[in-house]
């Protein structure tokens, strides 16, 4: 991976977005429906693209919108639809669109009353709060965000009423009918003007603010952070949630700091991610300059991404957080410190998390559930309360209320950042000291993900793999003693194959979206023999490929 000479560094001018270009863009130019590259596709969360690459244009909101519509009236879900938009420039464009389809096909929508930003784990929280003890007339949801991508990028996700994201099936449904009304030239898109959407009867305002910020008290606890004394940071990113955070220090009375309240769709203020290009990673310690050089400020810090759905915890004892780090200390943390779930609650992870995960699980006593990449395998469990909490390495997770009932079934980075407050001021340690504390006890593993090079036909090799095509019986000088293709607590693909030994394991999966492998690599050996997998790996796998 060559790291850009920008990284870490301020934006310069020269880089940022061109807004009027890329909005001009969004409603001049057509996608080519015989064109792959410019076809809806729903991934992991969602359609996502760039108006100026013709991959997310006015065409494909209204036709994935009228998809939505026609798989509601499928499914019979007649309940309101609750909507929510990040920073993002694309989003508001995009927004307009879904609303003049929604309101055209008489679905009840739910608007932001102040017309401002929604995070997603607010939308999944107003979908479950409107369906608690609802059998029928349940709500639904799209969130209009491409996540942390870069300034140029739209998203648009889909949230059935379970509130999470939305199975393959659904989103395969909606891709390809979408993909059918553009090629049919959008003659079965209903639509009326923005004007007439945005005062139809059938369009409400909903304080979604309120409503989540009222319920905070009940999955994080508030007393013991007020009483601490703490001084607590919080940077938005120019971000959805970029105005709770003051209402939150105000309502729950916390010493929290909000560093900028900055809005700007060039996210000028960023500096400069690994590869030269802005991307409001709040994981990458190159887009998390600004919070990290102000660690000796705060006992504790985070930040999350433009639609908070993940979460950088900023501790003063070690600066950023790996991502994995802080999902081992959060459960090591919630499952001895909420009485209340339920004592079989699992915890929850994905197959390229950290083993440091599984090793914690054990040693509190709780099972674990392995799932494959994507959010929307952790949803059922935290419905159920049969999960107490879910995470993925990329920095995304949720958890239970302190009841043991379900919070929120998407990612949810403000009560990630807030929990990194609960437990400073209750075990009077800050999250890299807490995880100093589980290296001590169980190791302390490296860590690592790389790209590497693949050809499309090599990314579908790859991703049909089986466990017969791996000939090695080592790796990096230890017995293979699992080759998995499925994830052990699902026995769903994982779209690709890990492969563990006592000490390490390395997994690698096809990109989406370029002509790259994912490759995940973990030792509790240390750096060189993490290293030594990474190097194995790549042979192995060129080896599987090659004989395939």
């Amino acid at each position: 991976m060559k790291v850009s000479p920008l990284a870490g560094k301020p934006a310069p001018e020269s880089i940022l977005a061109n807004i009027p270009r890329l909005v001009t863009d969004y409603y001049a130019f057509e996608p080519d429906p015989a064109e792959s590259t410019q076809k809806v596709a729903f991934g992991t969360s969602g359609h996502r693209g760039t108006s100026l690459e013709r991959s997310f244009n006015e065409e494909h909101i209204l036709a994935i919108t009228q998809a939505i519509c026609l798989h509601r009236r499928q499914q019979g879900i007649d309940g309101p639809l609750f909507i929510g938009i990040d920073t993002h420039a694309l989003s508001e464009p995009a927004f307009a669109t879904a609303l003049e389809v929604l309101a055209a096909n008489e679905v009840d929508v739910m608007i932001d009353d102040r017309d401002g930003f929604t995070p997603t784990p607010v939308v999944s929280h107003a979908i479950l709060g409107y369906n608690r003890g609802r059998s029928s007339g349940l709500a639904d949801g799209i969130v209009v965000t491409p996540s942390h991508n870069p300034p140029e990028d739209g998203g648009f996700k889909y949230d059935p009423p379970s509130g999470g994201p939305a199975d393959s099936a659904i989103t395969k449904w909606i891709q390809d009918k979408a993909n059918e009304i553009i090629a049919g030239g959008l003659k079965d898109v209903r639509r009326i003007s923005f004007a007439k959407a945005k005062s139809a009867t059938t369009t409400h305002r909903h304080d979604y603010m309120s409503a989540y910020i009222d319920d905070l008290g009940s999955v994080i606890d508030f007393d013991p952070i007020r009483a601490a004394g703490l001084r607590l940071g919080v940077d938005p990113l120019g971000g959805a949630g970029v105005y709770y955070w003051g209402r939150i220090a105000d309502q729950y009375k916390i010493p929290l700091t909000v560093v900028s309240e900055v809005v700007d769709a060039t996210f000028r203020f960023m500096t400069v991610d690994w590869d030269g290009r802005i991307r409001m990673d709040c994981s990458s310690p190159y887009a998390m300059q600004r919070l990290i050089a102000m660690k000796d400020r705060f006992d504790v810090s985070w930040a999350c991404d433009p639609d908070h759905d993940r979460h950088g915890i900023v501790a003063k004892s070690a600066g950023l957080l790996n991502p994995n780090h802080y999902l081992a200390v959060a459960i090591s943390y919630l499952f001895t410190h909420r009485p209340s779930w339920q004592a079989t609650a699992a915890v929850g992870k994905t197959v390229v998390s950290s083993s440091m995960i599984d090793r914690v699980a054990s040693g509190i006593g709780r099972a674990l559930k392995e799932v494959p990449v994507g959010f929307k395998w952790f949803v059922d469990g935290l419905m159920t309360g049969s999960l107490g909490f879910g995470g993925e390495e990329s920095a995304g997770a949720s958890f239970l209320r302190r009841d043991g009932s379900v919070w929120t079934t998407d990612k949810d980075g403000l009560i990630l950042g807030l929990l990194a407050a609960e437990m400073t001021a209750i075990t009077g340690k800050d999250p890299g000291e807490l995880y100093q504390d589980l290296a001590h006890q169980y190791g302390e593993p490296a860590y690592a993900r790389i790209d590497a090079p693949a050809t499309p036909e090599q990314k579908k090799i790859l991703a049909g793999l089986t466990a017969r095509d791996i000939t090695a019986s080592e790796l990096a000088g230890e017995k293979i003693v699992s080759v998995l293709t499925t994830a052990p607590g699902t026995n769903d693909s994982i779209g690709g194959i890990k492969v563990t030994t006592k000490d390490g394991w390395f997994a690698a999966r096809p990109s989406g979206t370029e002509n790259v492998y994912k490759l995940y690599a973990e030792s509790f050996k240390g750096v060189a023999h993490m290293k030594r997998i990474q190097s194995e790996a790549q042979e192995i796998i060129q080896r599987a490929l090659s004989t395939t």
